[in-house]
């Protein structure tokens, strides 16, 4: 038996602002630990073999995940990936996001390339879960309903009444084990009937977390959104692969239609005459969406005061807070249900019960072209990254990072001229026809229109200032002749 973990990483987290952004989205940021939350999602993977091998009649193989992300995030997926020690089977980009239907099905599509039919393990990678034993051996009752060709949801054990979350309502029990058919998808209800369901214990909440093989998918989408998979075949059979990415092709992809697994095939065999073939398994395991910053809260473990504090932070009289600082000081004196996060560049303060609005926050800087929506002040390169210091009208300083053996691409400015200090290692540049080894405390300058590139030859990080000057200091105005990247 062949299982292959799925990870869909395209959401973009815009209730977790300002630490969440659309080029560094929540799945991507600790905010538990040390690891993020998508290095969890695939160190969720270990040990799963063995557990699965111990209940099956044959052989057991979990493949190394396949990862479905937004082309702008591939690099730092795949090095969040390495940082682990761990590897992918493959990483495909979708051009623009089109829900989980349509990357679902680019999962199937490249995962039935196996002799025999993989089931497919489909799991978001923005969500905690704390109990990884607990989703193991519910994993393992779903796994025989999978082989037979039926499809599997797993359904959270709610603990409140909770009126963000869709439910699913239990049918009859299946077997003697905790699986049940789905007798319906309910809608996100209101606060009294959130405890009617919780009340009744008939209820679990919708958890997104699917298994079935890759045939069943296909079939499936097929009968009930043909649209999507004749799109989605299309778009993969189109693509191409790219260093360790598969790139689906871009324009059809753009015009496949956007749905999610639950509305465009679950709930349809639900209300079908083989509603029988989709059962659900509870899940019990310490699971959070981790969608808002209540959630986190509520996710996160707690000083005496009832607050979740990360950073320098220091509360006097304050209880049942959301307090994180990135880089200053933060005090709070007599708050109670509150967020406070501060970051190099933004700062939010909202009470805890709005903190499902905080996207018309993020709507609102994106009406108004604040990058502060999109990018924080330190932005992520797959060669290092680099982080803005200080700007003004025809001028801006950066602090650059380039990691060993790194290189940026070879490229040119119409409207700036740079100068480079290196402050720890040794650079490689790259100016016109020259190519100069510049050391610590040493500086070289690019004329506005020369050929340049910049490149760490070391085994240490290369880090340096960059002073640019010119008309126009946007990081459009780069011309790449050659990158390594393939941007």
């Amino acid at each position: 038996m062949i299982l292959q973990p799925v990870i869909l990483s395209g959401g973009s987290g815009t209730r977790l602002w300002p630490l969440s952004r659309e080029h560094f989205p929540k799945q991507l940021i600790a905010l538990f630990g040390e690891l993020s939350l998508l290095q969890n999602t695939v160190m969720r993977m270990d040990g799963l073999d063995s557990r699965l091998s111990k209940t099956q009649s044959d052989e057991v193989n979990v493949l190394n995940p396949l990862i479905i992300c937004n082309e702008e995030h591939r690099f730092l997926v795949g090095e969040q990936v390495r940082q682990i020690k761990k590897n992918y089977s493959k990483i495909i980009l979708e051009p623009v996001g089109r829900n989980t239907a349509p990357a679902m099905t680019l999962a199937a599509l490249a995962a039935a390339g196996s002799e025999t039919d993989p089931i497919l393990l489909v799991m978001p990678a923005d969500h905690l879960i704390k109990d990884v034993t607990a989703f193991h051996q519910a994993v393992v009752l779903a796994v025989p309903h999978a082989r037979a060709g039926g499809v599997v949801t797993f359904g959270i054990v709610p603990d409140a009444p909770e009126t963000g979350f869709g439910y699913i309502k239990k049918g009859a029990r299946q077997g003697d084990g905790d699986t049940f058919t789905i007798a319906a998808f309910v809608e996100k209800p209101d606060l009294k009937t959130a405890e009617k369901y919780l009340n009744s214990g008939d209820y679990l909440w919708n958890s997104g977390i699917f298994m079935m093989t890759a045939t069943t998918w296909m079939t499936a989408i097929k009968q009930y959104r043909s649209d999507i998979a004749q799109s989605c075949v299309q778009a993969f059979e189109q693509g191409a692969a790219d260093r360790d990415f598969f790139r689906v092709d871009a324009k059809v992809f753009a015009a496949c239609p956007s749905d999610s697994i639950d509305y465009a095939v679950m709930e349809k065999i639900v209300g079908s005459a083989k509603h029988g073939d989709a059962v659900v398994v509870p899940l019990d395991a310490g699971w959070s969406d981790v969608g808002s910053w209540a959630s986190l809260w509520s996710a996160s473990e707690h000083d005496a005061a009832g607050n979740v504090k990360k950073g320098d932070v220091h509360a006097i009289d304050s209880k049942n807070n959301v307090l994180i600082a990135e880089h200053r000081v933060l005090a709070t004196v007599g708050l109670e249900d509150i967020i406070a996060v501060e970051t190099a560049d933004a700062v939010l303060v909202a009470h805890k019960d709005r903190s499902q609005d905080i996207k018309k926050i993020v709507e609102e800087l994106k009406r108004n072209n604040k990058t502060q929506y999109q990018t924080h002040r330190r932005v992520s390169r797959p060669w290092g990254c680099y982080e803005s210091i200080d700007n003004g009208e025809r001028f801006q300083v950066k602090r650059i990072t380039v990691n060993p053996r790194a290189a940026l691409s070879l490229q040119m400015h119409h409207h700036r001229a740079e100068h480079w200090i290196v402050v720890k290692g040794t650079a490689k540049v790259t100016r016109g026809d020259e190519i100069l080894l510049v050391s610590e405390n040493q500086s070289t300058y690019i004329p506005v229109g020369m050929k340049h590139r910049l490149e760490n030859p070391g085994t240490i990080p290369l880090e340096l200032i960059e002073v640019q000057s010119g008309s126009y200091l946007g990081e459009d105005d780069i011309v790449r002749f050659e990158d390594v990247y393939g941007r």
